[in-house]
């Protein structure tokens, strides 16, 4: 999980949940959890991994256009491949940033997430009365067509 590293969602996190997000991440261990919590937190660990990756492309791009470095260096076949990285590490953050940002409106306020609740289940047991007897073995055929 990426618990350790920042998102750009985890100010959100924190003003929805009214703590920290290792904090979050603690108060998920527990097993009396909200099922939602565990589902936030998988989406906003898959955030941070997304927005790690764009900055490494966005670094390594950097580093391959710096005025100092010698053009003779440059590849473009390189670069092609790092625009196809990047744009699909953007893709996937845009996509997580919507899907967690969604989870957050819908969701219920956290003090009224439902908790597992363990009961005893009861079984019922009923008698049909007479009146429900299973109809005949022909009930319901279709009929033979006259001419």
């Amino acid at each position: 999980m990426s618990r350790d590293k920042a998102s750009t969602m985890d100010g959100d996190l924190q003003k929805v949940f009214g703590k920290p997000v290792l904090e979050l991440y603690e108060a998920a261990a527990d097993h009396d959890a909200a099922p939602a919590l565990a589902r936030v937190l998988e989406l906003r660990s898959f955030l941070a991994l997304t927005e790690e990756q764009v900055a490494r492309v966005r670094d390594r791009v950097h580093a391959d256009m710096d005025p100092d470095r010698d053009t003779d260096e440059l590849s473009a076949v390189k670069l092609r491949f790092d625009a196809l990285w990047l744009d699909a590490a953007l893709e996937a953050r845009g996509a997580y940033r919507a899907a967690l940002g969604e989870l957050l409106r819908t969701m219920p306020p956290p003090a009224q997430q439902a908790r597992p609740v363990r009961t005893a289940q009861l079984g019922a047991t009923a008698t049909l009365p007479p009146s429900a007897a299973p109809a005949p073995q022909r009930a319901g055929a279709a009929r033979a067509r006259r001419p």
